[in-house]
Parts: structure tokens; C-alpha cells; sequence
């Protein structure tokens, strides 16, 4: 069985991010990673291979040359292989255009189960997981908190605010799980030294049958039209008490601003 682990190379969230020229996220203004949501996607799927001797765990990234980063960081985790799919027509690509090419390299890989996370954490739309499964008329689990596989079923714990969902769908199928699922491992000093070594396959939109001209950024159905900087914070106002007045200032402010 093999299990395809869909990740994304993103911004640092602790980073200064911004907007390029073209109002496509600034990906060269700050250091990029592995989506933080996608780990726990890879520790999911590492969870069921560590159960079966049977079971490899290959993780799929479409992006530029730097998104090999994410690639590498699942394969320290514990992944067994990894495919980059590198062309340059790609970027600026939307939701649909990505969800193309993802179902597009499913495919051509033919695995038995897709996992991804939640959303990314750069655009947090949360709908490619649902948008690839339908091109591929797969079944879709989605937004589970647990994950359970047993024989060609898996079963995800969907918790809403009101009420838990148990959902069953059989394989093929593709399924996200959230935050909630369980914490993500840390490399070891052996898993980052058996990474080297891990082999990870470059494809281009003519190895999975894409026309360039349907992705990208001219080909996006939605688009920045215009970005303006966050404001720089304002200094605090800073309120004495010397004269017994404090608290009286305090209710001031806040009834000022609406705050009570």
C-alpha cells in the first residue's frame, strides 16, 4: 500500500511577509518551510506505516526549486520517498489550477490513499484536499481529528461545535486531518541522515499531460487586484495613577473605544 502525503512549501510565519509586484505572495522576501498543517498530515501517515510492514509513505510538493525543502523535511520525519513536480508555467497558479496538477501527479502515481492537512498556512483556503478528489471521483474524508485504517476503509473523527462525526470512505480516497490529530515528530539526528539518501523524482507539466497554458498566474480564475501595507503600530498610551486618576482614565479609553 502506498500512501501519498500532500505538502507545501510556505512563507515562515514568523517572518516579515509580503506581496511581490505581481500581487502573488513574496516568497524570496523570507525563509520558507514544510506548512506546519502538513506535518501532521505526514505524522498520520508515518502513524499507519509504523503499524504495517507493508505500508510506504511518499510525499508529493508542487513548486519552485526551494519547495525541495519540504520535501526534505518529510523525508527526515520518517518519509520513504518524495516527487517534485518543478516547472516554471506553475506559479502563481490558484486553487484550481493547484488542485489540477495534484490530481494530475495522483495519477500518474497511483496510490491508495491521499493525506494532506487542513489548509496551508499561506493561503488557508482549506478546499484543495475536496477540489483533487473530485477531479480524481475519488471520496473525500476531510478535517478529521483522527484516523483509523483497516483493510481498504478509512475512518476519520470530524469534532464540530456542536457534535462528532465518525466518517468512513473506501479506498481510493483522499483525506486531510487538522491540527488536533496528533503532534507532529521531530527528526532524529538518524532520520535526517537517512534524508540524503531517500530518493525524490522531479516531474514537469508535460510528464503529467498539463497544458502550461491552463495554470499560472494569467490562467487564475481569482486574483490580487491591489495590496496595501499593514500600518506600523502606534505607541501605547501610557496612564499614570499618581493622582489617583488611573482607573477613571482606564474606563475612559475603553468605553472610547467600545470596549465595554
Amino acid at each position: 500500500m502506498e500512501i501519498l502525503v500532500l505538502v507545501k512549501y510556505v512563507p515562515d510565519a514568523t517572518g516579515e511577509r509580503g506581496f511581490a509586484a505581481d500581487h502573488t505572495v513574496d516568497r524570496e522576501a523570507t525563509d520558507g518551510l514544510l506548512s506546519e498543517l502538513d506535518e501532521y498530515a505526514v505524522e498520520q501517515a508515518l502513524r499507519v506505516a509504523e503499524g504495517s510492514d507493508d505500508v510506504e509513505v511518499v510525499v508529493l510538493t508542487v513548486g519552485p526549486d526551494d519547495a525541495a525543502a519540504a520535501i526534505k523535511r518529510a523525508l527526515q520525519m520518517g518519509a520513504s520517498a518524495g516527487i517534485h513536480v518543478l516547472d516554471d508555467a506553475i506559479a502563481g497558479s490558484d486553487a484550481l489550477a493547484t488542485s489540477e496538477i495534484l490530481a494530475a501527479a495522483i495519477r500518474k502515481e497511483a496510490p491508495d490513499l491521499v493525506l494532506c492537512g487542513m489548509a496551508s498556512t499561506d493561503g488557508a483556503m482549506g478546499v484543495v484536499p475536496v477540489m483533487v478528489a473530485e477531479r480524481l471521483g475519488w471520496p473525500a474524508a476531510t478535517l478529521g481529528a483522527t484516523l483509523e485504517l483497516a483493510g481498504d476503509v478509512v475512518t476519520v473523527r470530524r469534532d464540530t461545535d456542536t457534535a462528532s462525526l465518525t466518517i468512513e470512505a473506501h479506498l481510493p480516497a483522499v483525506v486531510s486531518v487538522t491540527d488536533q490529530s496528533g503532534e507532529a515528530r521531530y527528526p532524529s539526528m538518524k532520520g535526517i541522515l537517512a534524508a540524503k539518501k531517500k530518493p525524490v523524482r522531479t516531474w514537469e507539466l508535460s510528464d503529467l499531460g498539463i497544458d502550461p497554458g491552463s495554470v499560472g498566474l494569467d490562467a487564475a480564475w481569482s486574483s490580487v487586484a491591489e495590496t496595501t501595507p499593514r500600518p506600523p503600530k502606534e505607541a501605547g498610551k501610557v496612564v499614570s495613577d499618581d493622582d489617583g486618576a488611573g482607573s477613571a482614565a482606564v474606563v475612559e479609553f475603553l468605553a472610547a473605544g467600545k470596549f465595554i
